[in-house]
């Protein structure tokens, strides 16, 4: 039987075994609050995820808590990487990546945070190992750069067009409207306020994080009908689907998902209720391996996709997000990159953006190093 060279050279790879995981809590203070439909954040508590090798090589992950989103706390995102996923990476062969997957996936049901951050981990320490960067080991890129969005949730519709209007000036190509927070007539006023600054051609969206009443949702799309909206993000609870259905055809606004897509069968039931797009995060589908799978169902279902980190993940996360974005066709729908957000990041260098891009990160691995020192300072025991 013929094998492929790459197989070939996989194969006579010396076994690389796994010698330590860590689970290391971070609190992340953000530049300023921001406040979603059911909290208000000022630090962001994530996960990292430190592997080492035999050869003493490192791989490194990352998984924001989600208890809203995915049910992760830092606490559970800890005790599932410490105490039930490390335990079986422990002397695991680092090129058995898709074995050692598996064998968590066995232990621990769900958790999908803990399995993004060990996944993200493997990836990088294998990459780096290799030499190469992430992006190859999980299919190549089609395009070298991202154009981030950004989100705009001031208290007031002039706050909102200052930020939008520097944001613009910046660079920045894509916007996207924090609802579902403040009374529905601000929220209006801000959506045509920030239409003004940004001129009609500017990508502008809304996101409600499950905020909305159905008459709300329903008022706020028709009062903004002149805004130009792209889409409307999650307006209603995850499991809200007939809410979902009504107003994707009570309005041609397209209807986005989020906090309801965990696996490819959300993504086929909300499809099936009209939503247009969906947005994708490593954490909500377990890593890379289910983002890309969730990916090519999107594409076969001719859905839109936004490529998202949660808010806020460090520049360790936001290059994964960068990788999975340049890897897959159709990001019509922007990409969320959140390291912008922090006040003190875990990296040397943290990503840049430059004429409102933000490239696919050189080197090996993430192709982001790690600042040991400011994880140490940033820990969150």
């Amino acid at each position: 039987m013929q094998v492929a060279a790459e197989h070939r050279s996989e194969l006579a790879r010396t076994p690389l075994a796994i010698r330590r995981v860590d689970a290391i809590p971070l609190a992340l203070p953000l530049t300023k609050p921001v406040k979603m439909a059911a909290e208000t954040v000022t630090h962001a508590r994530n996960l990292l995820v430190r592997i080492e090798a035999q050869d003493g090589t490192i791989g490194w992950g990352e998984a924001a808590s989600a208890p809203t989103m995915t049910g992760d706390t830092i606490a559970g995102l800890v005790a599932a990487v410490r105490d039930h996923l490390a335990p079986v990476l422990i002397g695991g062969d680092v090129w058995m990546r898709p074995a050692l997957i598996k064998r968590m996936r066995t232990v621990l049901y769900g958790n999908t945070g803990a399995h993004s951050a060990v996944e993200m981990a493997l990836l990088d320490l294998a990459a780096r190992s290799a030499g190469v960067s992430v992006i190859d080991l999980i299919g190549g890129p089609v395009r070298p750069v991202v154009a981030p969005m950004w989100l705009v949730g001031n208290a007031t519709p002039e706050q909102d067009v200052a930020e939008a209007e520097a944001r613009k000036a910046a660079g920045i190509r894509f916007f996207k409207l924090k609802v579902g927070v403040k009374p529905l007539t601000t929220e209006v006023a801000a959506a045509h306020a920030v239409r003004g600054a940004l001129g009609v051609e500017m990508p502008l969206c809304a996101d409600a994080n499950c905020g909305f009443s159905h008459e709300a949702a329903e008022r706020f799309l028709s009062l903004t009908a002149d805004a130009g909206l792209l889409f409307l993000e999650q307006p209603f609870a995850p499991d809200d689907m007939s809410g979902l259905a009504a107003l994707a055809r009570a309005t041609p606004v397209a209807i986005g998902a989020d906090e309801g897509i965990h696996s490819l069968h959300d993504i086929e039931a909300h499809a099936a209720a009209g939503a247009r797009g969906i947005s994708l995060k490593l954490i909500k589908l377990g890593g890379f391996s289910g983002a890309l799978a969730a990916a090519a169902l999107c594409r076969r279902l001719g859905l839109a996709m936004n490529i998202a980190s949660k808010m806020s993940e460090s520049s360790l996360a936001s290059a994964a997000t960068v990788h999975l974005a340049c890897a897959v066709d159709n990001v019509d729908w922007g990409v969320s990159l959140t390291h912008f957000y922090l006040a003190e990041d875990i990296v040397r260098r943290p990503l840049a953006m430059a004429n409102g891009l933000v490239a696919l990160p050189p080197g090996a691995g993430l192709g982001v190093e790690v600042d040991e020192a400011a994880v140490a300072r940033l820990r969150a025991d």
